[in-house]
């Protein structure tokens, strides 16, 4: 990198290298500093080099067919050059001076403007469509704060839900663009799910998870991206009936059918000690299956084992407690 003075100011002068050859038909470039001062010039010129670099890799990005990945490239081209990128027709709307500005930064030399550089400062690369399926693949990366702490266990079966969701709205609807969702296509999709509850004998319950979880891909992909979409996602859950008291388990039926010897003998040596574990500590079988050796306090005063986020989620913010063993579990 060489800085030398033309005139009373300095300039940066470099070779362009051999990957921008495609996008930059310069072999060197020369780069003002803006300056007279020797020192300043040195430490202002890693930074203008630096900008070069990261708009020659915008435009490099940008020469691709693929829609999505050009529309990112000219949004960071645009920001290299100090503007957020506009669709066309707000740029068109901007005040005189701001409109000017940017068309003179698409010009380069001899006054003809770069076709990259116009289409990302003046919004001449469209926005891409998000399909459903490609939403649920950028709602992986845009949730990921949800997922933290969560074991590969957990995971899976956080992510498994929202797939089906998405699997069962696209072979109702099909895989539209989030911008062409229309309330119609909602209310298809329920109609879907109650001839679904009547047909197998599900509970409101199951169509409304599948709601739900459809809804917090495509909002969360929304509000997100930026895409300013009014989603036709309210009033849509069915009225959930009186939950179905669960019978308790008598202590002859735990004595006859859980504690009669051979009972459990078709479980391995685990499950067995899980099974016999939840009889007395009503813990759930996952957090006794992700217990540790040190959550495990068999020598204590008093037998117990404690319930922590290691390694996994709590499912709640009560779940973390400590739990004597005594009976059967211990």
């Amino acid at each position: 990198m060489a800085i030398i003075k033309r005139g009373s100011t300095y300039h940066l002068r470099k070779r362009v290298p051999v990957r921008y050859h495609a996008i930059e038909d310069r072999k060197d470039i020369w780069v003002s500093l803006h300056t007279d001062s020797d020192s300043i010039a040195r430490q202002k010129a890693p930074i203008a080099w630096q900008n070069l670099v990261e708009a020659w890799e915008a435009r490099l990005a940008g020469d691709t067919a693929d829609a999505e990945r050009r529309f990112e490239a000219a949004r960071e081209l645009a920001a290299v050059r100090g503007f957020r990128y506009l669709p066309a027709a707000s740029v068109a709307d901007l005040p005189r001076d701001d409109l000017l500005a940017r068309i003179k930064a698409t010009t380069q030399r001899k006054d003809e403007p770069d076709p990259r550089e116009a289409a990302a400062v003046l919004g001449g690369t469209p926005k891409p469509p998000i399909t459903v399926s490609r939403a649920l693949e950028l709602y992986w990366g845009l949730a990921a704060d949800k997922t933290i702490g969560k074991s590969e266990d957990q995971l899976r079966r956080w992510q498994n839900p929202r797939k089906k969701a998405v699997r069962n709205f696209i072979s109702v609807v099909g895989d539209k663009a989030l911008a062409d969702i229309t309330g119609d296509d909602m209310l298809d999709f329920r109609g879907w799910w109650l001839e679904k509850m009547e047909a197998d004998g599900l509970t409101a319950n199951s169509a409304n998870k599948d709601l739900i979880h459809l809804g917090d891909v495509l909002k969360t992909v929304n509000r997100m991206k930026r895409l300013g979409l009014a989603l036709p996602l309210s009033d849509l859950s069915f009225k959930e009936g009186e939950a179905r008291p669960r019978p308790p388990f008598s202590e002859s039926w735990i004595r006859d059918h859980l504690l009669k010897p051979g009972a459990l003998d078709g479980l391995n040596k685990e499950a067995r000690c899980i099974l016999l574990a939840m009889i007395n500590t009503g813990a759930r079988p996952s957090e006794l299956a992700a217990l540790t050796g040190a959550q495990i306090h068999l020598d204590a005063p008093v037998p117990h084992i404690s319930i922590e986020p290691v390694g996994r989620q709590l499912k709640t913010r009560n779940a973390r407690r400590v739990i004597p063993l005594v009976g059967v579990s211990l």
